[in-house]
């Protein structure tokens, strides 16, 4: 009775589940990367972005004022500061406080210190300090102090600012994202319009060698990326459309295509053929029929593969990597943009963070919006 229609399988809970953990396994990580781009690297090499609401326990290293800012007080030559507001940090608790990177733990807050040079120093609970020496402190920098903290959450906008809008940046992703775009538009919707034509011949029209076209383009699947990059890059240098967006955009056309016409001709040969057959019976062109009954009716299958079209060029490196070299960066692409910071910043993970959702900004825009088109293409292709 299991199978008879109507009824309820008892695995659909299982089918649940695994529905569930496919989305959190998804979500985890972008929000993951949503919540570190907003952070300081202090933060996020203290505590996981999970805790990023509470208050957390961090090694800060701080510098007091320049030896210029010193007083007098009788015998004593004296510099006071709070290394909270000199440093530009949230104010926290100390708890502890070191004057060496070998023992950044050795005194309690409120308890007197000594640095290697003889300056007696002591570092209250709420960050003030006090640094006394019998002799003229002498040198161009402050003595730096190890401090224990309980520091309170902090978001700040200054990665995004960093990234996309910093002039003196040279490693500002804008300029990146607008090449990416660059890329990528025009990779996504050169494909869909041959293909189109392509699959409505292919699916609706007579002529000699159609099967061994359509054989052709199942074959083309079956092509590796890798083994096809050498070869086109070489007739693109020698066509001189080589190393820039021209040559780009073919190649991503060309990589595309197959997919594209496998698609939509398998989805326009299951069209009802009396709607097209009416259509000619009434004088219709074959454009006519392409373009005001075809087109409206495959719009489904032109969302979905402008999704994964558009999601497959924007993460793309290895075409970019060949086909768009640069040394000046005016053509870099994000993926490529990313891998560079990797070797240059590995160290500032809010950086990385905050380029990783620049990323990925886009394609989520794009996904989510084309999701609506998505459902309305399919209700208006259903209707008869």
């Amino acid at each position: 009775m299991d199978n008879i229609a109507g009824t309820k399988s008892s695995l659909t809970w299982a089918v649940n589940l695994s529905v569930l953990a496919l989305v959190f396994l998804w979500l985890f990580p972008t929000v993951g990367l949503l919540v570190s781009s907003f952070r300081t690297g202090d933060q996020i090499a203290s505590s996981g972005w999970w805790k990023s609401m509470f208050t957390a326990e961090q090694n800060l290293v701080v510098r007091t004022q320049d030896p210029d800012k010193q007083v007098q007080e009788g015998n004593l030559w004296v510099i006071e500061g709070n290394v909270f507001t000199e440093d530009g940090r949230p104010v926290g608790t100390i708890s502890r406080y070191g004057t060496s990177s070998r023992s950044i733990s050795d005194y309690a807050a409120g308890e007197a210190g000594e640095f290697r040079s003889g300056e007696r120093v002591i570092v209250e609970t709420n960050g003030d300090y006090r640094i006394e020496s019998t002799e003229e402190m002498s040198g161009k920098r402050g003595k730096r102090l190890f401090v224990t903290a309980a520091v309170p959450p902090e978001f700040t906008l200054e990665n995004y600012r960093f990234m996309l809008f910093d002039e003196s940046n040279v490693e500002g992703m804008s300029k990146a994202f607008i090449n990416t775009l660059t890329v990528t538009i025009p990779a996504t919707v050169i494909p869909i319009l041959v293909a189109a034509f392509a699959a409505y011949a292919l699916a609706w029209m007579e002529f000699p060698g159609r099967a061994l076209l359509i054989a052709a383009v199942v074959a083309a699947l079956v092509v590796p990326l890798q083994l096809a990059l050498i070869p086109l890059l070489k007739l693109h240098n020698e066509i001189g459309i080589g190393k820039g967006y021209i040559g780009v955009w073919l190649a991503h056309t060309g990589f595309g295509m197959p997919l594209a016409i496998y698609l939509l001709r398998n989805y326009m040969v299951g069209l009802p053929r009396d709607i097209i057959e009416n259509a000619r019976v009434d004088g219709a062109t074959e454009f006519q029929i392409f373009t005001k009954i075809i087109l409206p009716l495959c719009f489904p299958a032109l969302a979905s593969f402008a999704i994964l079209q558009f999601l497959w060029t924007w993460n793309d490196l290895l075409v970019a990597k060949v086909f768009l070299i640069d040394s000046t960066g005016e053509t870099t692409v994000m993926t490529n943009k990313i891998v560079e910071l990797l070797g240059t910043r590995g160290g500032n993970w809010e950086i990385l963070a905050t380029a990783a959702f620049v990323s990925i900004i886009m394609p989520l825009v794009v996904f989510f919006a084309m999701q609506k088109y998505l459902v309305r293409g399919m209700l208006a292709g259903s209707v008869k």
